[in-house]
């Protein structure tokens, strides 16, 4: 299928650019029928994996230790950690974290702290080390690795038993065009695999449609960038994340009558920080959402409050910054399912979304995918994707 061109602009002459929109611009409509909220489900499954919210953490240092990827496997989320992060790198990384804390004191740490403390080698064994500790405690076990270095790091992962593996990057492609040596071959490499592999990010309907062709279970749609983010700045990379997650919903469709029907999961990752984020995202296809930076308000996050992406810690071009700590909103448990405290959407984010639905009338998340979506204008300013 080749996506129609819509809504294309003239930027110059014989120049075009498609208009795309940030999920602030989308709102939902109500439909004719309201549903009582006991009586919603926001559960979803993945491969033989089954979760009562639709959550995958961000493999973010500042919100993911093993502990909290229990805690949120618990809750009925899907924790993944970082496999080339502070918890792989050091056999003990509170005073990592106590470096950083102490940094942010009085400003944001500086992201040369963060690409010093990242330096420090990855160590196979922690890899296994912290997989045990989470398969020890029952919850599903995921995390994740960076294309670059998947097959370094993958028989280590492998070996320790994990149940879902994630690669991702900024930006992840089916068809990496190299010089330096032998790319990976994702089509290849997810085939010889007994575990299911979820791919991303994607920002288009091609690239999420090759990514679902190479055998995924799930695609990450949006480049990741949060509040913090300076992919933009850096890069001039900006997804508008409400388009990215119906022209992956589209590329699912149409891979679905591909196959004759194997489904893969579309899974939004951009700024998403606030319930009405996380049920406008589900409204334009998703059938998860991966957030952070919203986890750091709990009380459990490793970083005390502060937050960095993987990617400000990049040793050659960080592409985030870090901020100040932000005092805890409540425990991991209120900021996911609540009970609210306050008015802004940052806590109870998965128990408002389930009002959301019943509100709207749908029983289920893929019922939600068909709500009425209007365009309006943002009160608030555009989301960056």
């Amino acid at each position: 299928m080749t996506v129609p061109a819509r809504d294309t602009v003239e930027i110059g002459l014989n120049r075009f650019a498609r208009r795309g929109y940030d999920l602030d611009e989308v709102s939902i409509v109500p439909s004719r029928r309201t549903r009582d909220v006991d009586d919603v489900s926001t559960a979803w499954q993945i491969d033989a994996f089954r979760f009562d919210i639709p959550l995958v953490t961000s493999p973010s240092d500042a919100v993911v230790s093993p502990a909290t990827a229990i805690a949120v496997g618990q809750a009925g989320g899907l924790g993944v950690l970082n496999a080339e992060g502070l918890w792989t790198r050091y056999d003990d990384p509170l005073p990592v974290y106590h470096r950083l804390r102490d940094a942010a004191a009085e400003a944001p740490p500086p992201v040369s702290l963060l690409q010093e403390v990242y330096a420090q080698p990855v160590e196979p064994d922690l890899i296994g080390a912290r997989i045990k500790e989470m398969r020890d405690a029952g919850v599903t076990t995921a995390v994740r690795v960076s294309p670059q270095h998947t097959q370094q790091l993958a028989p280590a992962v492998l070996a320790a038993g994990v149940d879902l593996l994630v690669i991702q990057g900024t930006i992840v492609s089916a068809e990496h065009v190299t010089t330096q040596g032998d790319a990976l071959n994702l089509k290849e490499f997810i085939a010889d695999l007994d575990v299911p592999v979820i791919v991303g990010g994607a920002a288009n309907y091609q690239t999420a449609l090759h990514l679902m062709r190479t055998g995924a279970a799930g695609v990450i749609v949006g480049v990741g960038a949060d509040s913090f983010s300076t992919g933009d700045a850096v890069m001039g990379v900006r997804v508008p994340l409400a388009s990215a997650i119906a022209d992956a919903a589209a590329a699912r469709r149409d891979y679905l009558d591909e196959t004759g029907g194997r489904y893969v999961h579309v899974i939004a990752n951009g700024r998403i920080e606030t319930s009405g984020s996380i049920a406008r995202a589900l409204a334009c296809g998703a059938d998860a959402v991966q957030i952070g930076e919203p986890l750091r308000a709990a009380k459990e996050a490793p970083a005390g409050g502060v937050w960095w992406d993987s990617v400000a810690a990049h040793p050659r071009l960080p592409r985030g910054g870090t901020s100040a700590p932000v005092p805890a909103a409540g425990s991991l448990e209120q900021v996911l399912l609540g009970p609210a405290e306050t008015a802004d959407g940052r806590t109870n984010l998965f128990g408002a979304l389930r009002r959301t639905m019943a509100k709207t009338g749908y029983r289920d998340l893929k019922e939600f995918q068909r709500v009425d979506l209007v365009i309006g204008g943002s009160p608030t300013g555009p989301e960056i994707g």
